[in-house]
């Protein structure tokens, strides 16, 4: 597929990166037309493409549409390839730990001297300030960031079940990239952009601060607190599975009773209001409990829909490659695994106009597109091959 009418069609960008905070905003940028050149340690490639447990679809997920350069940074001629390529690119965008980029010779003043108009964005774990000096990783941030927390219950913080910090912050990152590019536009000149865990984490949980400073005090756990109307948490259904059901209106009230076959309750005027269902609520939620007890979820699913009542049945990511809504509305990209199979992961949860974040490229291989990228840098065939003699860069097995 061409990128030609991609928003970010002709802008260059070199990821340096690691697991997932930078690789995110790489694929942000790749999937909206950028040409993303993935810089991967030499000589296996990017640490990802081997993990097992919960990281074990990690490179598949976020390295679509992009390149692969696996190349040894810390040799002298491994660096000055990266030097031709900052000052052709538009983009570097780099998550390693704290001072490497600097200790390599890429940072931002250094990158900069070469092209000043590089737009360089820095992922960490801290913005500057007393722990910019720390390493980081989700769960960590989640901690010491309140987000465990809230998750809870009391004296058992739980990270959430993905990576949100290392996204949130990728976007975050994605964001501050494009306005700085759009800044460029009227300058002339690129700039640096910072993003990281820590702020993200914390501005995750703005509105639990809020709350707090409000009131003079400190909010328990969501799974301790209480729920802002009656009818708002999981119910059981017949067959087993649970199924979400907020009642937030006085028309979704009495819509429900219709569809349940509450019709005493629907009837008394003393339920009519949030205020009169909240002062009997041990009484209400026992007979809603019941009556979704009595149906399958399909039949719950079913009623609540019909009633226009909001709901959502329990679901495990799995269960989402075959969801109606997510395959129709075009929500999930056809992508090739490493053994051949196929699976439908999700695309840019992103409309602009006409244009279609899709799938142009499977995530490369080792070295898949370096022959083209170093091309574009004057690298001729003689020079390709005596660097790979030298082990500074890897080629692929064939090219492409």
């Amino acid at each position: 597929m061409s990128t030609a009418a991609l928003p970010l069609a002709g802008i260059r960008v070199l990821e340096f990166s690691h697991v997932v905070m930078g690789a995110c905003c790489g694929l942000i940028l790749a999937d909206m037309g950028a040409e993303v050149i993935k810089v991967e340690r030499a000589p296996l490639g990017d640490d990802t493409r081997r993990f097992g447990g919960f990281g074990v679809g990690l490179f598949q997920f976020f390295n679509r549409n992009k390149s692969s350069l696996v190349i040894d940074l810390k040799s002298a001629s491994g660096k000055a390839l990266i030097r031709r390529a900052v000052a052709e690119v538009d983009v570097v965008v780099e998550n390693f730990g704290p001072g490497v980029m600097e200790r390599l010779g890429f940072g931002y003043d250094d990158c900069q001297a070469i092209n000043p108009r590089i737009v360089h964005c820095s992922l960490k774990g801290f913005l500057p300030g007393p722990y910019e000096h720390r390493p980081s990783l989700d769960n960590l941030v989640q901690m010491m960031g309140g987000l465990a927390y809230m998750t809870g219950p009391r004296g058992r913080p739980l990270r959430a079940g993905a990576s949100v910090t290392d996204i949130l912050g990728a976007t975050f990152g994605a964001l501050g990239i494009i306005t700085a590019l759009r800044e460029r536009d009227r300058s002339g000149r690129g700039q640096q952009v910072a993003a990281s865990l820590f702020e993200g984490t914390a501005f995750l949980v703005g509105q639990h601060m809020a709350a707090a400073a409000v009131t003079g005090t400190p909010l328990p756990p969501m799974p301790e607190g209480s729920d802002p109307w009656t009818v708002y948490g999981l119910f059981r259904t017949l067959d087993g599975p649970q199924v979400c059901i907020g009642v937030i209106s006085d028309r979704h009230w009495r819509a429900l009773c219709e569809e349940f076959d509450l019709a005493a309750l629907g009837a008394d005027a003393s339920l009519d209001t949030e205020a009169g269902r909240a002062a009997r609520r041990e009484f209400v939620l026992d007979l809603v409990t019941r009556a979704v007890a009595a149906r399958s979820s399909q039949e719950v699913v079913a009623c609540c829909d019909r009633a226009g009542v909001p709901f959502a049945p329990v679901n495990r990511p799995d269960q989402l490659f075959d969801d109606p809504h997510l395959n129709r509305s075009g929500a999930l990209l056809e992508t090739t695994l490493p053994d051949g199979r196929r699976a439908r992961l999700p695309k840019l949860p992103l409309r602009i106009g006409a244009h279609e974040f899709a799938l142009r490229n499977d995530p490369p291989a080792v070295a898949q597109g370096t022959h083209e990228f170093l091309a574009s840098l004057g690298v001729d065939d003689e020079e390709l091959r005596a660097l790979a003699d030298a082990g500074v860069i890897v080629l692929p097995e064939s090219p492409g």
